[in-house]
């Protein structure tokens, strides 16, 4: 077996144990501990685990396991922290024909599509998500039931459906439209006092200054995160001048560059701390219009 697929399958084994498990102690002994830290690795780790966090971590010979712990042996393997993805929809599970999909499978996205994609999610190692965009009823209930334990999966963060301009045709029910600033602060309260974590805006650069300024005010107001797509670059231009917080796909195919405008108010935007920082999430295919970092194998 690979050292990858050794790794691969610790991280899942431990996520899916790490799910499961609320009380009790547990002892993950004899692997290489990686902390994500930048720290040296440790061979021969010897981790403590009550319930669910870690209480202290040493070397075999070291640091003595309690006899009440049940002990897994990770001897030939690689231990290290829960992966984030930033960027996910759990509604979407390998497939991209999207005018098929959004059809065909609506039935299907809360009780079999989404928590099986929750399932994947964890057992690749990712133990925390940000779900950006899906039906609100079923994205609340997918996270709820994993925070409570009844299925696996990685904590998730959600949006619930999109803001934009209008919806495409057939995606109603997690593509919401909005129809003046008015309707895009009701729309985000209607979100808000739902339970959603994070606010979700696409193609805004069709919407109006006020409209997108409405639904990032009343996000704040309700002390919520706007994340923004960032596919061109009037995207980015409104989403800045509306105060979003955090700019998805940046760099994405359909714009692998940035004028020079966009580029200083960016900068510009960053140097205000007491605005709080801005954050981007390229995605991977972002990273994939870029020579210099196609060539390089270690990024």
């Amino acid at each position: 077996m690979t050292r990858s697929r050794i790794l691969l399958y610790l991280v899942a084994l431990l996520c899916a144990f790490a799910h499961s498990v609320s009380a009790g102690l547990t002892a993950l002994v004899g692997g290489r501990l990686i902390d994500g830290f930048g720290g040296p690795p440790l061979g021969n780790s010897v981790i403590l685990i009550d319930g669910e966090r870690v209480t202290a971590i040493g070397q075999v010979g070291k640091l003595a396991v309690p006899k009440e712990a049940e002990v897994i042996s990770t001897e030939g393997m690689d231990v290290l922290p829960g992966l984030w993805d930033c960027h996910v929809h759990t509604m979407l599970l390998g497939h991209s024909d999207y005018d098929h999909w959004d059809k065909t499978y609506p039935d299907r996205f809360g009780p079999d599509i989404m928590p099986a994609a929750a399932q994947q999610l964890l057992m690749a190692g990712v133990t925390s998500a940000r779900d950006l965009g899906a039906p609100l009823k079923e994205s609340i209930e997918v996270r709820d039931r994993i925070n409570k334990g009844e299925i696996p999966g990685p904590t998730l963060y959600v949006s619930g459906p999109f803001i934009q301009h209008a919806p495409y045709p057939g995606t109603e029910a997690f593509r919401w439209g909005v129809k003046g600033a008015a309707d895009g602060r009701a729309k985000v309260k209607k979100l808000a006092e739902a339970g959603v974590d994070i606010i979700k805006l696409i193609d805004q650069d069709e919407m109006t200054l006020e409209e997108v300024k409405a639904v990032v005010d009343e996000a704040h107001a309700h002390k919520l995160p706007v994340v923004a797509h960032s596919h061109r670059p009037d995207e980015i231009r409104r989403g800045l001048a509306a105060g979003v917080d955090d700019f998805e796909h940046t760099g994405l195919s359909t714009a692998p560059g940035y004028p020079e405008d966009i580029l200083k108010a960016i900068a510009e935007r960053t140097a205000k701390m007491s605005l709080g920082p801005l954050y981007w999430c390229p995605t991977i295919e972002g990273f994939l219009n870029y020579e210099h970092l196609i060539e390089n194998p270690e990024a």
